[in-house]
């Protein structure tokens, strides 16, 4: 049905931030997002993206190649996706009590409140505070350019009425 490939690294987030993060760029690209004031894990945020990533010293980043039959239907594609998602972070949340001050990053936005909605577009708080994380693209890191140089993989984009044979979701975690 489908199968993962696994690749890690760590690098200094001082490194990260020279080479990967444009807080800037990325922010424009999230304001054409529907999740852009929407969605607590997505900007605007009340803190500075920059200053974030300055409060750590390493990111271990975990990238997850999700390689897909190729006779799979994009609904079945969707739901291993967010599956396989759902295991990173329960690996990325492990991995933070293993490190005391660590904080995940998530492969993609929060969808902890997925049949529900995210209370943010209704004003209120977020549900789960405890559980909710940021993703690397949406305090600046670029996705794209860590999977390339970091990890070794070329991006496959879906293009009109045909997906990907493969999908690669990217988590980190950050570590003081």
């Amino acid at each position: 049905m489908y199968r993962t490939e696994k690749k890690e690294c760590d690098v200094k987030v001082c490194e990260y931030i020279e080479n990967y993060v444009n807080v800037e760029e990325f922010l424009k690209y999230c304001e054409e997002c529907p999740n852009y004031g929407n969605v607590w894990s997505c900007p605007p945020y009340d803190f500075s993206p920059e200053e974030y990533w300055k409060e750590f010293s390493m990111i271990h980043l975990i990238a997850r190649k999700i390689i897909f039959d190729k006779d799979m239907s994009q609904n079945d594609c969707m739901n291993i996706i967010f599956e396989v998602k759902s295991e990173m972070s329960r690996e990325l949340y492990e991995m933070e009590e293993q490190f005391p001050g660590s904080v995940a990053l998530s492969a993609g936005s929060c969808n902890l409140c997925r049949d529900m909605g995210c209370g943010r577009k209704s004003g209120l708080p977020c549900r789960y505070p405890e559980k909710m994380r940021y993703s690397i693209e949406s305090i600046g890191g670029n996705v794209g350019l860590t999977v390339s140089k970091l990890m070794g993989i070329e991006l496959e984009w879906i293009e009109e009425g045909k997906l990907p044979s493969y999908f690669v979701l990217v988590g980190g975690l950050l570590k003081k």
